[in-house]
Formats: C-alpha cells, structure tokens, sequence
C-alpha cells in the first residue's frame, strides 16, 4: 500500500496539486458569494416585512430540506435553460452550493446581528443616523465577532463538500482522485491520498479559524 502511495505521489503530485487549488477557489468563491447573498437574505428577515419575510423562509425551507447533490442536479440541468446566457458546468455547480451555503450563512449573519444589544440601534437611530448606517457602521462590526468564526466552519463544511461536484470533472480534488485512479487502477491508494489531503486541508483551516477566534476573543 505505502509502495503504491508513493509511486502515485512521485508520479501525479502535481494532479493533486491541481485538484487542491481547484477545492480552495472553489470554497473560496462560494463561500464569500455566499456571504454576500445570506447577509441580503439575513437582513430581509430583520427587515420586517412580512411578504419578504415568507418568500425567503420558503426559500430557506427549500434549500434545508432537499438534499446538496438534488440542488446541484437541478441547478445544472435548469439553470442554463432559465437563463438567457450560456453557463459552464462549473458555474451551475457554483450557483448551486451558493444557493446550499447562503441559507446556512443567513441564520449565521441573522444569529450574530440579533446578538448585538438592542439598545445601540435605538441610540443611533435617535441621534439621527439612517438604519443603512447604523447597520454597516454599527451593528455589523460588532457582529463580526460572531459571524466570523462561524463563517469559517461553513468554509471548511464547503471544503468537504465541493467532493459532490466531482460528478461533473470540474478539476477540485475528487475529480483528481478519479483521474489518478482512472490512470492507475489502483483505487484504493488513490482514495486513500486524496482522504489524507481533506483532512490536512480541514485540519489546518480549523486550526487557523481557532486563532482568529482567540484572536476577536481576546480584542474584545
């Protein structure tokens, strides 16, 4: 087994190489494009508007109770046909785990704005200041400290979960794996070297989000 480990590393690094930078930027994009459209999502639901308020719940309801690999299904097959502009398979993919992760990042952003005392957001609305400032200068980086730590276990959650999209050969690290094993025949030390990657990469990421965590502890 170690021969074979060995041989398929001397001889496709560099496939894995590849399928590792493919799983970062993949993560990477989705999760800050995520960020983007959860704060929107979060903030509709502090919004108090009623109508808004039911149409992003019934999004959420959607989102959490179908499966990951059924949204990516549905993503790929409808996406390109609703809209007017022609996407990659990549891109479909990208919209689905946005779609998957911004109603988790949602509840996260929704938890960490609802955390900050109430009565700062009474203050500066008193002494004139609009609910858009008083939300990007006031409650927002105060909540920070919050959302941070969370948004950072939903990077490492999006880590594993870019494995799914390997059904399409979009070059992260499973599809490496396919690759290798495809070349080699040999499947098991292939599998057994792209597990080794996942837990290196999760490990270190989680490592790193434990000190930036110590790190807003210790500035507040």
């Amino acid at each position: 087994m170690l021969d074979s480990i060995f041989r398929i590393l001397s001889r496709y690094g560099v496939v894995y190489l590849r399928g590792i930078g493919g799983t970062i930027s993949l993560s990477l994009i989705t999760v800050s494009l995520a960020t983007l459209v959860g704060t929107l999502l979060a903030i509709i639901k502090l919004s108090g508007n009623r109508l808004l308020n039911s149409a992003v719940d019934l999004w959420l309801a959607i989102i959490r109770g179908t499966p990951v690999l059924l949204q990516i299904y549905f993503f790929w097959l409808w996406l390109p046909r609703l809209l007017p502009i022609e996407l990659s398979d990549r891109n479909c993919i990208i919209c689905a785990l946005v779609a998957n992760a911004s109603a988790y990042v949602c509840e996260i952003i929704r938890s960490g704005i609802q955390a900050v005392d109430s009565g700062q957001k009474e203050a500066a609305l008193s002494l004139g200041m609009s609910s858009y400032h008083c939300m990007t200068r006031i409650i927002l980086p105060q909540a920070l400290r919050n959302i941070l730590p969370a948004l950072g276990g939903e990077f490492i959650s999006m880590i594993k979960q870019t494995s799914l999209a390997s059904i399409f050969f979009i070059g992260e690290l499973t599809t490496a794996y396919h690759t290798v094993q495809s070349a080699t025949y040999l499947a098991i030390p292939s599998l057994v070297i792209a597990g080794i990657l996942y837990f290196v990469l999760t490990g270190i990421l989680t490592r790193v989000m434990t000190r930036v965590e110590l790190r807003l502890n210790n500035a507040y």
